[in-house]
């Protein structure tokens, strides 16, 4: 099955560098059966709590990728307790359609887990973004890279982090290279997402709250070139 707009853009960010993805909250595994296509070398894990979900996954794997099943594994569990420490490598570990609040918990969850272990994040939250680029820069850890995708008129930032400071470079409240347009096409869509945005936290600031007067104070500071 052809992917979406979203995860052509999840899957154009992964370099072919890691030993172990993990695909988490994979729904259908449509994601990963695609980074299995791609990236020959990789192990890839499709991570899901839903049981019957899990059980029909595994099935079309085995059927539609039984010769590489040594490079694919299923895990019926929550994202908080992945066993990163039983598999050798380099892991990358992939959580989007959640929303940021819900991915803080998870990532809070692995660094107390791996507090000492080297690995990387792509994150795709579906909102929260400004709560999550907080969290992850009070953990200190490093941008590789930032994309905007728009899809079906939503928006959606991704961010491929290290929790490793030295590995990449600062991490920005508001992002930065999510504002800069290679394109036309590209240019209208950021200013789209940036007029909803600071809709949003208008709204929000409207009450005296602090915390959305901060937001709508960053976001009104971001000039588009």
């Amino acid at each position: 099955m052809k992917l979406s707009k979203r995860l052509q853009q999840i899957e154009a960010l992964i370099a072919p560098r890691y030993d172990h993805i993990w695909d988490c909250c994979c729904d259908h595994g449509f994601l990963g059966a695609a980074l299995l296509k791609k990236h020959l070398h990789t192990n890839v894990h499709f991570v899901d709590i839903v049981p019957n979900l899990m059980t029909s996954l595994h099935n079309r794997l085995l059927h539609f990728f039984g010769d590489d099943a040594h490079r694919w594994h299923t895990h019926c569990l929550d994202v908080a307790k992945l066993p990163l420490d039983q598999f050798s490598g380099r892991h990358l570990v992939i959580i989007a359609g959640v929303g940021g609040d819900l991915m803080m918990e998870f990532i809070e969850a692995l660094e107390t887990r791996y507090k000492d272990m080297p690995f990387d994040y792509l994150l795709c939250p579906v909102h929260h973004q400004y709560a999550l680029r907080q969290a992850l820069i009070q953990k200190r850890f490093s941008l590789h890279e930032e994309r905007l995708v728009e899809e079906n008129h939503r928006f959606y930032e991704m961010l491929l982090v290290s929790n490793q400071r030295e590995r990449g470079e600062a991490i920005h409240p508001v992002g930065k290279h999510i504002w800069q347009a290679q394109s036309p096409e590209q240019q209208a869509s950021i200013k789209r997402y940036l007029e909803k945005t600071r809709q949003h936290y208008s709204r929000i600031a409207q009450g005296q709250n602090q915390l959305g007067m901060d937001m709508l104070a960053a976001y009104q500071a971001i000039e588009l070139t």
